[in-house]
C-alpha cells in the first residue's frame, strides 16, 4: 500500500480528506481521518463562524477558532497527520498560515489563488506546504517561483480536476461543457515536473482530487504513478463529519441532475446541489445587510448573495436557504457511516 510522507510521519492509506468549508471539515472529521490511517484536513475558510464576536471581529474570531479547532484536533488525533486548507483568497491569509505555523500543523495546503509567499510564512518551521493546481502549466509556474524566490519546492502538489466540490480552477464553459479528464490533466502535470525533478534528483509528489469517489478510483490513479488522492465528498457522509445532518442527508438525497455548476460571489465557478437557494439566487440578487470581507475577490456592493452567509446557513442545517457544495459524484453517496467503516471500506476496494 503507498503511503504519502509528510516530515517523519507517513500515512497508512494514501488518502487527503479534502479540506470542506464553512464549518464541514473542522477537529471533528479531520481528527477521525488522522487516527484512521488518511490526512485530516481542517478547513479554515470562515472557521469562526461559532464565535460570539465573529459578526463584529470575524478576522479575530478565525484566527482563535483555528488555533483552536488544530488543538482539539491533536487532542483527538496525537499522532495522526493534521493539516489545514487556507484559500489564498482570504482577507488575512497570512495571520491564518502564521497561525496555523504557530500550532505546529503538519501540513498547509492552499488553493483559489497563487500561494506564492506560502514558503516564506513557514521558514524554520516543520509545517509542509502543497498548492492546489488545475494544470500541468499552473504546477510548473508555482514551482519555479518557489524555487527561484525560496529554493523550496512543493511538498506535495494537489492536481484538482473539474468533477471536485466547491470553487474549481477552471472557467465556467470548461467545467460544465468541455471537461478534461482527470487522468489527462495528471499526465499533463507528471510531464511538466519533470524538468524540476531531474535537476533536484527528487519526485515531487503528485495527488490526484476532483471526482475520485471508491477504491476502484484510487487504484487506477496509483497504478498511474500518483502519489495519493484528496477526497471531501466521501468524507460529508460520515458520523464524524462536523456539519449539520441535514447537510449530510442532502449528499444522499440528492440526484445526477441535482448537481451542476453554479457562478459564486467570489468570481469563480463551484460544483454545488442546485437546490431551492440557487434557484432563488440565480434569478434575483439578495441584500446582503453584513459584509463580512472575507475573500478579497467578493464586492458586496454587486455580489448576488452573501456566500459567508449562504455556507453558513447550509452547514448549520438550514440548507433549503444555504449553499451546498458538492462533487459532481455525489449523487453516487447513499449512506452514513463511521470514518473508519469508510477507510476500511476503500482499503478493500482498492486491494481487490
Amino acid at each position: 500500500m503507498r503511503q504519502i510522507k509528510i516530515g517523519n510521519k507517513e500515512t497508512l492509506l494514501p488518502i487527503i480528506q479534502g479540506g470542506m468549508g464553512i464549518g464541514v471539515s473542522l477537529s471533528g472529521l479531520a481528527s477521525a481521518v488522522a487516527n484512521a490511517g488518511g490526512i485530516g484536513i481542517i478547513s479554515g475558510v470562515q472557521i469562526g463562524y461559532r464565535e460570539e464576536d465573529f459578526s463584529t471581529n470575524s478576522k479575530e474570531a478565525n484566527i482563535r477558532a483555528l488555533k483552536n479547532e488544530i488543538k482539539k484536533a491533536r487532542n483527538l488525533s496525537p499522532n495522526g497527520i493534521l493539516g489545514v486548507n487556507l484559500m489564498v483568497a482570504i482577507e488575512n491569509y497570512k495571520e491564518m498560515v502564521m497561525a496555523a505555523v504557530e500550532e505546529k500543523i503538519d501540513l498547509i495546503i492552499s488553493g483559489a489563488g497563487l500561494p506564492s509567499e506560502l514558503p516564506g510564512l513557514v521558514q524554520g518551521s516543520n509545517t509542509k506546504i502543497a498548492p492546489i493546481v488545475s494544470s500541468g502549466k499552473a504546477a510548473a509556474v508555482i514551482t519555479k517561483l518557489w524555487q527561484k524566490r525560496y529554493n523550496y519546492i512543493p511538498d506535495l502538489i494537489i492536481l484538482e480536476g473539474p468533477l471536485a466540490g466547491g470553487h474549481l480552477g477552471f472557467s465556467k464553459e470548461v467545467a460544465k461543457d468541455n471537461p478534461p479528464s482527470l487522468m489527462d490533466l495528471f499526465l499533463e502535470v507528471k510531464n511538466a515536473l519533470k524538468s524540476f525533478e531531474e535537476k533536484i534528483n527528487k519526485s515531487i509528489p503528485v495527488i490526484v482530487a476532483g471526482g475520485i469517489f471508491n477504491g476502484k478510483d484510487i487504484k487506477e490513479f496509483l497504478d498511474a504513478g500518483a502519489d495519493g488522492v484528496q477526497m471531501g465528498t466521501r468524507f460529508v457522509a460520515t458520523l464524524e463529519c462536523d456539519a449539520h445532518i441535514n447537510y449530510k442527508n442532502e449528499y444522499v438525497k440528492v440526484t445526477e441532475d441535482e448537481i451542476g455548476i453554479v457562478h459564486s460571489p467570489v468570481g469563480l465557478p463551484g460544483q454545488a446541489i442546485l437546490n431551492p437557494f440557487i434557484q432563488r439566487v440565480s434569478n434575483t440578487r439578495e441584500d446582503v445587510k453584513k459584509c463580512y470581507r472575507c475573500l478579497t475577490p467578493c464586492n458586496p456592493l454587486t455580489t448576488q448573495y452573501c456566500i459567508t452567509s449562504a455556507l453558513i446557513n447550509s452547514v448549520t442545517g438550514n440548507v433549503d436557504n444555504g449553499l451546498v457544495f458538492i462533487g459532481k459524484k455525489g449523487y453516487l453517496v447513499d449512506e452514513i457511516i463511521p470514518v473508519a467503516e469508510l477507510m476500511n471500506k476503500l482499503k478493500n476496494e482498492m486491494m481487490s
